[in-house]
C-alpha cells in the first residue's frame, strides 16, 4: 500500500479565505493522521488571472494556522519544481504523448467560428460539444494553435469518499483544451499529470469540480494513469445565507483573522466544524486530538455555515486557557503605545484582568487604554446610562465625594477594597447598578470593565481618586 500524499493546490488568483483554507486543513489532516507527507503546490498557468503578493499570502496563511508541508516552493523535495509556470517542459512531453497516441490535436478554429458553432447548437436547442465538430485534417501542433485532448465519451461511474458513488453519461464528455495557445496547460490537463507524478493518493478538492470529473477520467485513462481516491467537501456557505462563502460574497482573508488576533487553534476548531464532525457533541478539539480522531467518512455531503460568533466564542475560550505571561507574549502587537511606560509585570496585570471578556487580540486596546493613561472625561456615559441619567448632577456629585471619603482610608488591597465598596453601598443606600456604574465611568470612561475592586486595585489609590476629583470637578463646574 502506498503511503498517504496528499497536497493543497491553489492557485495564486487572490488572498485565501476560510473555504479555500479548510481543503488545505482537510488534506493537512489525512496526511498527518496516516503519518503521511502534505505537499504545497502553486497552480499558476492561468497567467491572466494570477495577483501579485499571492503567492505569499498562501504561504503566509498555512503557517498562521500551524498547517506545514514537506515539499513545496520553499521547501524542495524529489518532484518539484512545485510551481506549475516552472514545469511547462513536463506537461509538453506528456502532451506529445498524447498526440504520438492519437488522442490530441491542434485547434484550428477562430474565436469566431467557435462562437458560430455555439450559436447553431444553441438555435438547435442542443448542447454544444466540440467533438461534434472535430476537424477531419488538424494541422501539426506547433505550439501557436490550442492543443485539445481527443475524448472517448461514455459512462462513468466513480466512488467519492463523501459523496459516495457518482454516475455521469458520455454527453458530459467532450474534447477539452489541455495546452492553451500561449504554451501554458490547463488545470483539465496539468493537475492530473502533476498529481500523478508527486505520488498524490488522496484528491481533497471542492465541489465545483464534480461536473468535469468524466472528463478527468477519461483522460486518465488515455495517460494510463492509475486514479487517486476522490474526496469532495461539501461548499463552506456565508454565515447570513446559502451562497457559497467567496471574496465576491465579501469572505475575509485568513490573514484579516490574524490581525484580529483570533488564535490558530480557534481558527482550526472554527474550519474543521465546516462539514466534520467525530460524532459527539463536541467543539473543542486540541490539534493532537483532530490528527487522531479525523477520518474523511465522517465529512457531511451538505453546505456548512461559517460562523463568525462561533470562531469569537472559541477564541475567547483558548484566551482564558492562557496564563498572563503567554497573553502577555502573544498581545504584544495588539497593546496601546501607552502601554510601554509600565513594566511587564503591570501590564500582564492588566490582560489578565480583562482576558475574562476578551474575545480577540485586537481588543485589548480599548479594555485597556484606562489603565495606561489618562482619558477625557466623557459624560455622554452617564447621559447614556439607563439608570444614571435619571439622577440629578448634584446627587451624582455628592455619591462622588461620598465614595472619595470612604476610599480614602483604605489600602486598596482587593480583600479591603471589597468590604469598602460594600460598606459604601450600605452608607450611601445605593444599589451596584447606580453606584458602582458612577465609580466606574469615572474612574474608566468606559461603560463597563472588569470587575470594579479589582479594577481600581490595579489602578491604585492615587489614580483612582483622582480620577473620581476629576469627574466632580467637572459636575460642579457643570452646574
Amino acid at each position: 500500500m502506498r503511503p498517504t500524499r496528499t497536497r493543497f493546490a491553489p492557485s495564486p488568483t487572490g488572498a485565501l479565505h476560510a473555504g479555500a483554507i479548510r481543503t488545505a486543513l482537510f488534506a493537512w489532516l489525512v496526511a498527518k493522521h496516516d503519518k503521511g507527507q502534505f505537499i504545497l503546490r502553486i497552480e499558476d498557468t492561468d497567467q491572466v488571472r494570477n495577483v501579485e503578493g499571492a503567492v505569499d499570502n498562501i504561504i503566509a496563511s498555512l503557517k498562521y494556522l500551524g498547517l506545514d508541508w514537506s515539499e513545496g516552493p520553499d521547501i524542495a523535495g524529489p518532484y518539484g519544481p512545485y510551481i506549475q509556470s516552472q514545469r511547462l517542459p513536463i506537461y509538453h512531453q506528456w502532451a506529445n504523448k498524447l498526440i504520438e497516441n492519437g488522442r490530441a490535436y491542434a485547434d484550428p478554429y477562430t474565436k469566431d467560428q467557435l462562437d458560430q458553432l455555439r450559436d447553431q447548437a444553441k438555435q438547435q436547442k442542443k448542447p454544444f460539444l466540440f467533438r461534434n465538430h472535430r476537424p477531419d485534417n488538424p494541422p501539426k501542433w506547433d505550439g501557436s494553435q490550442p492543443l485539445r485532448f481527443k475524448s472517448d465519451p461514455k459512462t462513468y461511474q466513480w466512488n467519492d469518499l463523501v459523496l459516495g458513488k457518482l454516475s455521469a453519461g458520455p454527453e458530459s464528455v467532450d474534447d477539452f483544451i489541455i495546452i492553451k495557445s500561449d504554451g501554458y496547460p490547463t488545470y483539465n490537463f496539468c493537475h492530473i499529470i502533476d498529481d500523478h507524478l508527486m505520488e498524490i493518493t488522496h484528491l481533497i478538492r471542492s465541489q465545483e469540480f464534480i461536473p468535469s470529473v468524466p472528463k478527468f477520467l477519461n483522460l486518465y485513462e488515455a495517460l494510463k494513469i492509475p486514479l487517486p481516491i476522490f474526496a469532495t467537501p461539501p461548499p463552506v456557505l456565508n454565515q447570513d445565507n446559502d451562497r457559497k462563502l467567496s471574496k465576491r460574497e465579501g469572505a475575509k482573508q485568513v490573514l484579516d483573522y490574524q490581525r484580529m488576533g483570533i488564535l490558530p487553534e480557534a481558527m482550526i476548531n472554527m474550519i474543521v466544524s465546516l462539514g466534520w464532525n467525530d460524532g459527539t457533541t463536541d467543539e473543542i478539539y486540541s490539534t493532537e486530538q483532530l490528527i487522531e480522531k479525523f477520518d474523511l467518512s465522517r465529512v457531511q455531503k451538505s453546505g456548512a455555515h461559517f460562523n463568525e460568533d462561533k470562531l469569537l466564542w472559541l477564541n475567547g475560550h483558548y484566551i482564558r486557557k492562557l496564563n498572563d505571561l503567554e497573553l502577555f507574549k502573544l498581545s504584544t502587537n495588539y497593546l496601546p503605545d501607552s502601554s510601554k511606560n509600565f513594566d511587564d509585570t503591570y501590564v500582564q496585570s492588566v490582560l489578565g484582568l480583562i482576558k475574562e471578556r476578551l474575545k480577540y487580540l485586537a481588543e485589548i486596546p480599548v479594555l485597556t487604554n484606562f489603565f495606561f493613561e489618562d482619558l477625557p472625561i466623557n459624560i455622554k456615559l452617564i447621559d447614556e446610562n439607563k439608570v444614571l441619567s435619571k439622577i440629578s448632577k448634584s446627587d451624582l456629585k455628592e455619591l462622588l465625594i461620598a465614595s472619595v471619603a470612604e476610599l480614602e482610608s483604605n489600602d486598596f488591597q482587593l480583600k479591603n477594597l471589597v468590604d469598602c465598596l460594600n460598606r459604601l453601598l450600605e452608607k450611601t443606600n445605593q444599589q451596584p447598578k447606580v453606584l458602582f456604574s458612577l465609580i466606574r465611568i469615572a474612574t474608566t470612561q468606559a461603560p463597563a470593565s472588569p470587575p470594579l475592586a479589582e479594577t481600581i486595585s490595579l489602578l491604585g489609590k492615587e489614580k483612582t481618586l483622582g480620577r473620581i476629583n476629576q469627574l466632580i470637578e467637572y459636575l460642579v463646574k457643570s452646574n
